[in-house]
């Protein structure tokens, strides 16, 4: 993105003092030309910028130039640092100057936004990874109001319903938001004197009280690993239904948009026929959940296994195509006379 380029360029000459345009656009990965017109879009944006032609020439910044983050509001600088997919960076060995960026980015930052940042991290998880397939967002009307709770450090009287259905009222002190995939949860702490910890389904909150009482947070309690040991336990707990699935190359931009980037490493990942189809491994809860999932997929993907779910969706299709087929459409005409 330009956005990141433009960044990168400033950031380059204030390290360097001076590049040629021919080094920034080496390092870059773009045309000097493409330089040139960058540094003119700095210079618009009123970054003191030029660049002089000839020996001894470059691109630079006026002397004692340096960036900081003084135009952020406390709102864009919390979004910089909220502690999302830790492992995928750790996986391409970035973890380590993920964590060196971030101390130099709050260095730079006002004092008075310092103890928010660090707040902020300790408070919002995100977990890209879901539980299994999700098609379908779900509605959190009191996530608003959780997660100004969570940073203004208010006691919570909540109304939540249990996964069985019941209805219960708790009052929680809570201590951070996780979004697993496009699932938000809330880790907080019950305010009895057992302190027990839960997490709680964000879609599943009915109602929202500030009761008017700071919230307690254990001194050592950090979000993303508390929640990396629950979510690890909670996996395990799930019941687990395998299905194999073979899908056709020219289906697979579609299965993803509906499947979700979830399964993309998998697809990437999968084995592949002569023809290049795709056999992908999906997890889910039971059969039902599986069926009701993938016979809306149609023609995309095929089921290979497990046996039983292929039966299952070609006896659905079959009483389909009675209900919606010709001869089920006069024998209903036929039966309402």
């Amino acid at each position: 993105m330009r956005a990141d380029r433009l960044l990168s360029l400033l950031l380059l000459l204030e390290s360097r003092g001076r590049m040629t345009a021919y080094e920034l656009a080496e390092r870059l990965e773009v045309s000097e030309r493409t330089i040139y017109r960058d540094i003119t879009a700095l210079g618009m944006a009123g970054i003191p910028v030029y660049a002089e032609r000839g020996p001894g020439g470059g691109c630079r910044l006026v002397e004692g130039y340096r960036t900081n983050l003084i135009g952020f509001t406390e709102e864009e600088v919390r979004t910089l640092f909220l502690s999302g997919a830790p492992g995928l960076l750790h996986d391409l060995g970035l973890s380590t100057a993920r964590e060196v960026a971030a101390r130099k980015l709050i260095a730079a930052l006002p004092a008075s936004y310092r103890h928010r940042v660090d707040q902020a991290r300790q408070r919002i998880h995100v977990d890209p990874v879901g539980w299994s397939p999700q098609y379908d967002d779900e509605a959190v009307p009191h996530l608003e109001a959780l997660q100004r709770a969570v940073l203004n450090e208010e006691r919570l009287r909540l109304l939540y319903r249990k996964g069985n259905g019941d209805v219960v009222s708790r009052i929680v002190d809570p201590l951070g938001l996780v979004a697993k995939a496009s699932i938000w949860y809330l880790v907080g702490r019950y305010s009895d004197p057992a302190g027990q910890m839960r997490v709680f389904r964000v879609s599943r909150v009915l109602e929202v009280m500030v009761i008017g009482e700071a919230s307690e947070r254990p001194v050592d309690f950090d979000l993303a690993e508390y929640w990396q040991s629950w979510s690890c336990e909670f996996s395990a707990m799930l019941p687990q239904y395998l299905v194999k699935v073979r899908v056709e190359p020219e289906a697979i931009p579609e299965v993803l948009s509906i499947l979700g980037q979830g399964v993309a490493t998998r697809l990437e990942q999968a084995g592949k026929d002569k023809n290049s189809a795709a056999y992908l491994s999906l997890t889910y809860d039971s059969l039902d959940h599986a069926r009701s999932r993938l016979l809306g997929l149609g023609t995309l993907l095929e089921v290979i296994e497990p046996l039983e779910l292929r039966e299952s969706i070609t006896d659905c299709a079959l009483r389909i195509i009675s209900m919606y087929g010709d001869g089920g459409w006069r024998h209903r005409r036929a039966s309402t006379r």
